[in-house]
C-alpha cells in the first residue's frame, strides 16, 4: 500500500471554486452550495483506498456532529477512473449509500479541482473559515490501518472546535497520509 503525505497547502489560501457533478443526484454542486456559515470542510476521498475505508465511519460522525453547528462538508473523488474503475461515479453512489454520507460526494473528472487544492492523497482534509480562508489542512488523527491507534478524529475535531469557539488554530498540523491520488497520464 503506497503511502503519500498531503502537500500542506499554505494556510490563509482562499478555497478554490468548483462546480462538480454529484453522481447521487446527477446535479452539480458548487463550493458556495457546500459552504457552511462557520466554516467549510473539503475532503478528497475515493472508494477503494484502505486509508479512506479506515476512517469513513469517523468522517460521517464528524460531519453529523458539526453540520448542525454551522459547518458545511463536501467530499471529492478525483482519481483516474479508467485505470481505477472501482472509483467510478456509479460506484461512488454505492459508497455514499453504504456509509450514509450526509454530504455531497462529487466527481472531479478533469482532476482540475484536486490540482487547484494541491491535493495529493486520499484522504486529504481541508478546513476553511467563514471567509473561505484555509485554517487547517492535514490528518484526521494519528490512526492508520494496522497501527492499533483508534480512529477518533482528534486533530480534525480540534480544528473544528477552534473555529466554533473562536480560538486560535494549533500551529502544529500533521499532514494526512494515504493513497496517492491516481492522476491521469496528462498530469
Amino acid at each position: 500500500m503506497a503511502r503519500t503525505q498531503s502537500n500542506m497547502l499554505p494556510l490563509g489560501t482562499i478555497a478554490p471554486f468548483f462546480s462538480l457533478l454529484n453522481p447521487l443526484t446527477n446535479k452539480y454542486v458548487t463550493l458556495v452550495d457546500a459552504a457552511g456559515e462557520l466554516g467549510t470542510v473539503v475532503m478528497f476521498l475515493c472508494n477503494h483506498c484502505p486509508f479512506v475505508k479506515h476512517v469513513n465511519d469517523e468522517i460521517v460522525r464528524i460531519a453529523n456532529d458539526y453540520r448542525v453547528l454551522g459547518f458545511g462538508f463536501v467530499a471529492i473523488s478525483s482519481n483516474d477512473v479508467e485505470k481505477y474503475p472501482e472509483d467510478s461515479p456509479w460506484l461512488m453512489r454505492d459508497t455514499a449509500h453504504k456509509y450514509n454520507y450526509s454530504f455531497p460526494y462529487l466527481y472531479d473528472e478533469s482532476q482540475e479541482v484536486a490540482q487547484a487544492y494541491n491535493a495529493a492523497c486520499t484522504p486529504d482534509f481541508y478546513l476553511f473559515d467563514a471567509a473561505l480562508k484555509l485554517v487547517y489542512r492535514g490528518q484526521l488523527d494519528d490512526s492508520r490501518p494496522g497501527n492499533g491507534i483508534p480512529v477518533n478524529g482528534r486533530d480534525f475535531r480540534e480544528a473544528l472546535d477552534n473555529i466554533f469557539n473562536n480560538r486560535k488554530q494549533n500551529e502544529l498540523q500533521k499532514p494526512s497520509l494515504g493513497c496517492g491520488i491516481k492522476w491521469k497520464e496528462s498530469h
